[in-house]
């Protein structure tokens, strides 16, 4: 929200300075995010006139204008503005002037004319940013006069930045109420009188979409003049605000958008055809907005239509077929409340961004149409002249938002602030705000006004009043009372610890996006289950992940596409799918990891890395929760994952995700030409532990037997690793694969793996019977339930 500072002043006059108001509105929770100071530096710059222009002797491109300033004789100045003419009324700098650019105005000689000043363009005075030409004054600007006092000068540009909870402050007469209550100053209501009805000339107004639209007021206005230029005053008011005048009718409806806060439309009365109808587009129905695009919807938006077409997208933008041309001498002025639910994100799906749909997403004050549609009649009559006709509105009451009372404890008030706010200090500042208020037990009934939707219980109320009484009066106090002291789980591994181990491997953290494309998880084949955003920031990010590796891997990509060739990315956050109570979360923790196994080095291993480089990485994490021993990895498949380096992660038999290298169609899919390694598993499964217990050392040596087993090739060590602990697990301590052969002398379809097994008991020195037994007993069961034999 931008604005001139002189307009606020005009509806409310505070006894402060630029500074203090500035800072009292910031302190408000109305940031002011920039000034721009208009007007200083035009001491010795006055309206001028060209009283007579001819040709520079010597250059083709300038001109030796003679300029009035009403005292004197006429000033010799050299011009080349492209749009110096005889009778032009323009600003001039007159000789020991100094410009706010820092330039000092000198008598000068241009190509052997002597210049005694300079015409000045609008960038130079620092008022505007257009350089095209001289900043062209109405015909009937006073010649002598101070150019800062005729343009009511110095002023400033102030911008705030606004949060969605405060619709209201997007028109002056909201942020007037503000500052009236912040400093005690009188208001002055905005408010036009009832237009003498000099025309008879209606519209029909029929509401096919109540919910949508519940009030909808127009009026015809015949015999517009529609060459009366918009006065300078109200073009200024729109350039500091940073709107760009275009014509009288335009700009009446910007202004009064700006001054009370009701976008608001007017269309070329002649090229209405019937009656005016709100309803829901068609399915493929097109319409051509005012910008010269086109545009295609849906059921979803609303527009004004009439009899034969829609004419405009309501509460974004008019259509072009209908819009006011320097021609129109008849109009029909639109003034309506829509819900913001049918506006939200209308706008944005179309990719633009309007001040109405800024306004009726955010909502606009239901009761504020006929009043600004009042105003913008009485300026419209005033500047362009013209005959009102009757108001014709449609409304559906039963559709239109109520505010209802809102009871403030005294009590309560007190108690969250943290100190006494006076009776008669709340009841100021709440009748300041344009809030009704009354007694009730223990402290007040308060209705809020129609333009204020964000009060709707106690808490908006008390922030009301602290806002305005003060944030810098709440004593700072340490809290009182018990607190309860929240420990974590002994037997959980905090996520800290989990980081710690993956940077402490090589891994650098990334943080990626909540929502992603729907297209990224549609190439994943993730898109099941997954949450799409009603009202998404822009196409990219419409759908909640699903999974933490899409963004990972595009962080990846964005890497190996500025020369980092090693990269290993990981990130700890939560992932969302549609849940019966709404979308349910899940903590997650993921890795990605691609190029040469070790950092570059002389003496290193230059291989790239593989599976069990990353599966060494995953079990560092496990080891610890102390849950190592219960690790498992099983060969499943996934689309995203290559079919024959992957596998389905286990602990304690419970499902935790999937490890391994990513499918060749998936790379190819994200242009990525190399092996891309990565894992997905869920966090709570991973960090869960056990307490850890003291085990007494065995006094007793180890013995170890190594065996060598021919076993299928289909048979992973996990299986073989599980059949080997259930035989005796009080005397084997360790295994260990020291070898795999496959090839010759084996046959098809086999391996070969050499194990040592590693036994202890804690009560005794095994015998060599003892260790014989037990090798005994693990050939047979691997025989048994894996398919395996000693190897001769």
């Amino acid at each position: 929200m931008k604005f001139s500072e002189n307009w606020l002043r005009d509806l409310v006059d505070p006894a402060a300075d630029r500074a203090e108001l500035c800072h009292r509105l910031t302190m408000a929770g109305l940031e002011v995010e920039g000034v721009e100071v208009l007007g200083e530096g035009l001491a010795g710059v006055r309206v001028g006139e060209i009283v007579a222009c001819e040709k520079h002797p010597n250059a083709d491109k300038l001109l030796v204008c003679s300029v009035s300033v009403g005292a004197g004789e006429p000033l010799q100045i050299v011009c080349g503005a492209p749009n110096a003419r005889l009778g032009l009324k323009a600003p001039v700098a007159t000789i020991g002037a100094v410009l706010p650019n820092g330039l000092a105005i000198k008598q000068a000689a241009l190509r052997g004319v002597d210049s005694f000043g300079m015409l000045c363009s609008a960038k130079e005075l620092g008022l505007d940013a257009d350089a095209s030409g001289l900043m062209e004054l109405p015909a009937d600007a006073p010649v002598g006069a101070a150019l800062a006092d005729y343009l009511a000068l110095p002023d400033a540009s102030i911008e705030l930045k606004m949060t969605p909870n405060r619709p209201d402050c997007l028109g002056l007469r909201g942020l007037a109420y503000d500052v009236a209550a912040l400093f005690g100053a009188p208001l002055r209501e905005v408010s036009a009188d009832a237009a003498e009805l000099r025309s008879e000339a209606v519209r029909s107004v029929e509401l096919a979409a109540p919910a949508d639209c519940p009030r909808y007021l127009g009026r015809v206005v015949e015999g517009v003049d529609p060459t009366a230029p918009s006065p300078l005053w109200l073009k200024e008011r729109l350039r500091r605000a940073g709107l760009r005048p275009i014509s009288a009718v335009v700009d009446i409806t910007a202004y009064v958008m700006l001054e009370l806060g009701q976008p608001m439309h007017a269309f070329d009365n002649d090229r209405l055809d019937g009656g005016i109808r709100v309803r829901r587009a068609a399915a493929g129905e097109k319409l051509a907005l005012l910008d010269g695009s086109e545009v295609q919807l849906d059921a979803q938006f609303l527009v004004i239509a009439d009899a034969a077409r829609a004419v405009a997208l309501a509460g974004i933008m008019g259509g072009l077929d209908s819009r006011v041309t320097d021609a129109t001498t008849n109009v029909f002025l639109e003034s309506a409340h829509f819900a913001p639910p049918a506006i939200m994100g209308r706008a944005r799906k179309l990719g633009m961004h309007t001040d109405a749909s800024h306004r009726f997403e955010r909502g606009v004050d239901p009761e504020l149409p006929r009043a600004a549609l009042e105003r913008a009649t009485a300026l419209l009559l005033q500047i362009a002249g013209g005959r009102a006709g009757p108001v014709v509105e449609a409304v559906a009451a039963g559709h239109l938002p109520q505010r209802g009372a809102v009871v403030l404890r005294r009590a309560r008030l007190a108690r969250v602030l943290g100190m006494e706010v006076a009776d008669a200090e709340v009841e100021r500042i709440l009748r300041a705000l344009g809030m009704q208020v009354e007694s009730a037990a223990g402290g007040w009934s308060v209705t809020p006004p129609s333009r204020r939707f964000d009060i709707e219980i106690e808490e908006d109320l008390i922030e009301e009043v602290v806002r305005v009484h003060g944030y810098e009066r709440v004593p700072t106090r340490s809290p009182s009372g018990q607190l309860r002291l929240g420990l974590p789980p002994e037997v959980q591994v905090p996520a800290d610890r989990l980081r710690a181990q993956l940077v402490a491997r090589g891994y650098n953290e990334a943080v990626c996006y909540s929502f992603v494309a729907k297209d990224w998880l549609q190439r994943w084949s993730r898109l099941d289950g997954s949450v799409a955003l009603a009202n998404p920031l822009s196409a990219d990010l419409a759908v909640m992940r699903t999974s933490l590796l899409p963004g990972l891997v595009e962080a990846l990509k964005h890497n190996l596409n500025r020369q980092q060739e090693r990269v290993r990315l990981f990130e700890i956050a939560r992932v969302f799918a549609a849940g019966g109570q709404g979308p349910v979360e899940t903590r997650r923790i993921a890795a990605v990891a691609c190029g040469r196994a070790l950092p570059e080095h002389w003496g290193g291993d230059k291989r790239s890395i593989d599976y069990f480089d990353l599966k060494a990485d995953l079990e560092t994490l496990a080891g610890l929760s102390s849950s190592l021993a219960s690790l498992e990895f099983h060969p499943a498949g996934r689309p995203d994952f290559h079919p024959g380096r992957s596998a389905e992660v286990l602990m304690a038999g419970r499902s935790l995700g999937f490890i391994g290298a990513l499918h060749p169609r998936l790379l190819k899919a994200l242009d990525l030409d190399q092996d891309v390694y990565a894992f997905e598993l869920d966090l709570d499964g991973l960090a869960a532990g056990r307490l850890p217990a003291a085990v007494e050392l065995s006094r007793f040596p180890q013995v170890r037997r190594d065996i060598a087993v021919v076993l299928p090739e289909s048979v992973s060590w996990t299986q073989v690793e599980s059949v080997l602990r259930r035989i005796d697990p009080g005397v084997l301590r360790e295994l260990v694969v020291f070898d795999r052969y496959s090839g010759t002398g084996l046959g098809s379809g086999l391996k070969s793996l050499a194990i040592g097994l590693i036994l202890q008991d804690s009560y005794r020195t095994l015998t060599d019977q003892d260790a014989d037994h037990f090798v005994a007993s693990a050939l047979a069961a691997l025989e048994r339930e894996c398919g395996g034999r000693l190897r001769g």
